[in-house]
């Protein structure tokens, strides 16, 4: 089965074409704001690589966050785009699973972070298992000090992936149970592992169905009040 990945819920950007879950060509840019620019000539790029056709795809797979709003935007438009233009199902994939995918230790329980900025990151744990991970409990927005206190109660080996680094170094004092690891960011080529698993498994989505997982406001938002009571419009 021929997929088409596409991940902008952080600043690290891919594209990645694959039949099944075996990479056959991928695109990778880091950059906090350059989601837009980077989608069309990566995905181009990716078809040019493998001489494939938009009509050979049978799936698309999406990152829908959480993660920055705009790239997280960007990703959804696209795949939805690109999806119903082949007619292909869509499967949405979260960061912090795709992360916890790429580290799997076997023994160590996993905590996997996207870094979303104001001081608060989000998290979730996974337990190992053969071939894979799954979740060990749900998903949640934290500040810097409730998530050191999360990993203070933790009783077995941890390993912290994804955007750790957005912690202050103070952070990780005394956690003598708990180690820092790869990858930073999550990746287009395992959302292809994912994406052929769920699609053969009938685990997939219409286009128009597919929602973003912000799990928070946005930081800009219009005060519509403001705008309603002194007839001020944006323009």
């Amino acid at each position: 089965m021929k997929i088409l990945a596409i991940e902008t819920a952080t600043p690290a950007s891919s594209v990645a074409l694959g039949d099944g879950g075996s990479l056959a060509a991928m695109s990778v840019r880091v950059d906090r704001r350059g989601h837009i620019g980077f989608l069309m000539p990566a995905i181009e790029f990716c078809f040019e690589q493998t001489g494939w056709q938009r009509a050979d795809i049978e799936a698309v797979a999406v990152d829908v966050g959480p993660g920055p709003f705009t790239g997280i935007r960007a990703g959804i438009a696209t795949a939805q785009a690109f999806a119903a233009g082949v007619g292909a199902p869509l499967v949405a994939v979260s960061s912090l699973t795709v992360q916890a995918l790429r580290a799997a230790t076997g023994r160590r329980r996993i905590w996997s972070v996207v870094d979303m900025r104001r001081q608060q990151v989000a998290v979730a744990p996974y337990r190992p298992l053969p071939g894979g991970v799954a979740p060990d409990g749900l998903p949640e927005v934290l500040g810097f000090e409730e998530f050191r206190a999360v990993l203070d109660t933790e009783e077995s080996d941890t390993l912290v992936v994804g955007d750790w680094q957005a912690l202050p170094e103070t952070t990780w004092g005394g956690l003598h149970r708990v180690r820092r690891g790869r990858p930073r960011y999550p990746s287009a080529d395992v959302m292809l592992e994912i994406a052929a698993i769920r699609v053969a498994h009938g685990d997939f989505v219409a286009a128009e169905d597919v929602r973003p997982a912000y799990m928070r406001e946005p930081d800009v938002q219009i005060n519509w009040k403001m705008f309603r009571s002194e007839g001020v419009w944006p323009s």
